[in-house]
């Protein structure tokens, strides 16, 4: 019987063991000859402790590589610190994880505030700032900072992909919009806005919230009372669920859109309730576990084995998981990418030139990671899709973000 390891690999696609150079060893902090330290910040606790499956999936994911044997012999030792969404917090944990931890590379940390506010500490001491999750612009400007690159499609692009969608579905929609009040939600709108253009007075309501509000039912009730046809909801897990349930409670039957952070079943549709939740539309780069049409797909089902063993009880159409699992397995592929060269310089280049290289079986088909050293944002494609009793379906092409 094939191992769980063996399962998943089949699913996922490197180059790196053709590419690999067989130059002398060099390492850079947090790695020797049996070990690999990689650093993280992840909300366990705090407003959006929701996010914090996405470390311990990951935590999972490198266990099973080590039970197997490491990447090229190196265990992979992930330290991952709670920094509850925020910043301050996250500057402290940055700080020890680099400079008392040594370690090799800051990867797949969650938030956008969180993840700006080291920024510009983690490129002034060179440290990698791998696979952010977040789709900020900030992190794809590799002339300030050539260490950050993020994991996710650029906000402003999925706004522009929401708003082309609408146009043609609901052209004289007149649309809300509830938004977190930071750089993620004003990101969203800002694509949102963009890619409405001479239509942006259909928008009828904007209404921002802190992510500390306790609820945002004030906010819900507001772009209500303006009479929206289309709800856009780019509010992070709690709070999307908040507005969900409130639309719901009201009987008010809009057009609703959520923005790829909040897509997730477990977290946020039932919570909301899926009865309110039905019909929402969002926007996804990877395979749905529940989708029928992936029921006989390698990786899907390698996917779920490794879900089975490693995180039993955790739901696998989880969002969250799979983008936790995906994430993990392009930090792998780009370490074995590195072979022995294994500083921090020849890691960002190895990052900075994914023409292909690097393709998770669970993305969906036509979607890799792609960089240069002049573009370091690795996805650049979403595909639509419908929540449908309970699950997502997803419709139309894969759109190139722009």
């Amino acid at each position: 019987m094939k191992s769980v390891l063996s399962i998943v690999l089949a699913g996922f696609v490197s180059v790196a063991g053709a590419t690999a150079a067989m130059a002398q060893k060099a390492y850079g902090p947090g790695v020797t000859d049996v070990e690999i330290k990689i650093g993280n910040t992840n909300p366990y606790s705090g407003p959006a402790s929701a996010y914090g499956l996405v470390g311990r999936v990951e935590q999972a994911y490198f266990k099973m590589v080590n039970e197997a044997g490491g990447v090229n012999g190196r265990k992979i030792t992930f330290i991952s610190y709670d920094d509850a969404y925020s910043p301050p917090k996250t500057v402290e944990q940055t700080r020890k994880l680099v400079e008392s931890d040594e370690v090799f590379a800051i990867v797949s940390s969650v938030g956008t505030p969180t993840s700006l506010a080291v920024q510009k500490y983690l490129n002034i001491k060179k440290v990698p700032q791998l696979f952010v999750l977040s789709g900020a612009g900030n992190f794809n400007m590799p002339k300030q900072f050539p260490w950050s690159m993020s994991h996710q499609v650029n906000y402003s692009a999925e706004g522009r992909i929401l708003a082309t969608y609408i146009m043609k579905a609901q052209p004289k929609a007149k649309i809300g919009v509830l938004y977190q009040n930071d750089d993620l939600g004003k990101d969203l709108l800002r694509g949102l806005l963009d890619g409405l253009g001479e239509n942006q007075e259909l928008v009828v309501a904007q209404e921002p919230y802190q992510l500390s509000d306790p609820s945002v039912d004030t906010q819900v009730l507001k772009i209500y009372a303006a009479k929206p046809d289309v709800f856009v909801n780019f509010a992070s897990p709690k709070a999307a669920a908040q507005a969900i349930r409130k639309i719901g409670e009201l009987n008010w039957k809009p057009i609703q859109f959520v923005g790829k952070v909040a897509a997730s079943v477990d977290a946020v549709m039932k919570p909301a309730g899926l009865d309110h939740a039905e019909g929402i539309v969002s926007v996804a780069f990877a395979k749905e576990y529940s989708d029928p049409q992936w029921a006989d797909d390698p990786a899907r089902n390698a996917y779920g084995a490794f879900m089975d063993k490693f995180m039993p009880g955790v739901e696998k159409n989880n969002t969250l998981a799979v983008q936790a699992y995906t994430t993990s397995q392009h930090l792998v592929g780009l370490l074995e990418l590195c072979g022995d060269n294994l500083t921090r310089e020849n890691l960002m280049k190895q990052a900075s030139h994914l023409d292909g290289k690097l393709r998770s079986g669970m993305l969906l088909p036509g979607i890799g990671l792609h960089t240069t050293p002049d573009d370091l944002a690795p996805l650049k494609q979403l595909q639509l899709m419908r929540l449908e009793g309970g699950n997502w379906k997803l419709f139309g092409d894969v759109l190139m973000a722009r």
